[in-house]
């Protein structure tokens, strides 16, 4: 039985905050964000837009009717949880409005745990073979004001529908995984941003996909040469590209390096200006590679390297499907360009924003402008979302 991703959309919120901007106002190179780390933007998000916001706007846009009565499981990926016990799944479940006689939950590692979501839904389709499942990755990346991480921060979601007979890719069995006990990013329940060990994930994420690549090898007997590109975790595109390079087989001919950079630079433009969104990272990757490249055809077999610090990684390919590129949306630069750009006094405005209850627990919000969903009010404590009226 063939199983993928039958559909994928993509959402983000409706600000965005030029790095060359912040360069200037943190006393910084410029280059040392464009090159170094091969950026030049940021999505912000406002109070109003949370996990559960972009994963609804992310999965409405490509949902129809009909899918939403086929879903009978909802998974969303996250490690920017809104609640220690409601699933944000379930809020997105309720707002979309898909039948009720679905399972809906929450899974976390890092940036890994869409990934693993792909995985449980594949094992469930195939038992199931008329039902689809909604994998969602959706977070939103902050580090702090003046943090050496706060160039790679960012906010989206990225939806996927996993169906049999997938009209976009089909995963192959050739799963990879690995886990090891590191402390490389971590987040306790009573922080607010994350402690980060920059150089030392870095090291991790590296060491963790030399050693995976060589096992899914070994494993499969698949080669470079076998793929007409490779999607990696971007938590910033400079990290990814060091990782393509780890890997390059000095044996690969000139024309396949050729093949195999030019595919990355496709796979990178989305996040080069939305940032980084964690678990959805490799996913707007995969995305950006199929929207952006010409060279791309039915047939062509995909490497996918996932990572989420603690640290989990894991090497998958799929093969993509005749007649994928009428899924998708080739004109999203042009809606990326739409975002209203934020002076970096009014991204730390933003930022600084927080939830300020009286002492029942209630306050009312006002939707950011272009926003699809949004957190509305929270009324004793209990969060309501609604869809914003165009």
């Amino acid at each position: 039985m063939t199983i993928g991703i039958d559909k994928i959309g993509f959402a983000t919120s409706p600000y965005v905050l030029r790095l060359e901007d912040l360069a200037t106002a943190r006393d910084t190179d410029p280059e040392k964000l464009s090159k170094g780390l091969l950026l030049k933007e940021q999505s912000v998000a406002p109070i109003t837009e949370d996990i559960v916001t972009l994963a609804a706007t992310a999965a409405d846009d490509i949902l129809t009717d009909e899918d939403k009565e086929a879903i009978d499981m909802v998974i969303l990926a996250t490690e920017s949880g809104i609640d220690q016990s409601k699933a944000a799944a379930v809020f997105v479940h309720g707002l979309l409005d898909i039948q009720p006689f679905a399972r809906s939950f929450e899974m976390k590692e890092a940036c890994y745990a869409a990934t693993a979501a792909l995985d449980y839904a594949k094992l469930h389709v195939e038992k199931f073979p008329q039902s689809k499942v909604l994998v969602i990755a959706s977070d939103i990346a902050k580090y702090g004001i003046g943090t050496p991480g706060e160039p790679t921060q960012g906010a989206g979601a990225v939806a996927m529908l996993i169906s049999h007979n997938p009209r976009i890719l089909s995963f192959n069995d050739d799963n990879v995984a690995q886990t090891r006990d590191v402390m490389d990013f971590w987040r306790p329940n009573y922080a607010t941003t994350p402690f980060v060990n920059g150089i030392y994930s870095t090291q991790q994420y590296l060491d963790s996909l030399k050693t995976t690549w060589a096992e899914y090898q070994k494993r499969t007997g698949l080669a470079l040469t076998d793929f007409a590109a490779v999607c990696f975790h971007l938590p910033y595109p400079k990290l990814a590209l060091k990782g393509l390079k780890k890997i390059l087989d000095k044996s690969l001919s000139e024309e396949k390096k050729d093949q195999l950079q030019y595919n990355f630079d496709q796979s990178i433009l989305y996040s080069q200006r939305v940032g980084n969104i964690y678990t959805g990272s490799l996913f707007l990757g995969l995305l950006s590679l199929l929207e952006n490249q010409p060279q791309l055809k039915a047939g062509d077999r995909i490497a996918l390297f996932s990572y989420g610090s603690g640290a989990v990684s894991e090497i998958f390919s799929a093969n993509l499907v005749p007649g994928f590129e009428q899924l998708l949306d080739h004109k999203r630069m042009e809606k990326l360009d739409q975002r209203t750009v934020l002076s970096v006094a009014d991204y730390e405005r933003l930022f600084y924003e927080e939830v300020d209850l009286d002492p029942s627990g209630n306050q009312v919000f006002e939707p950011a402008t272009h926003q699809t969903f949004a957190l509305t009010e929270i009324k004793e404590h209990q969060r309501t979302y609604q869809k914003v009226e165009k």
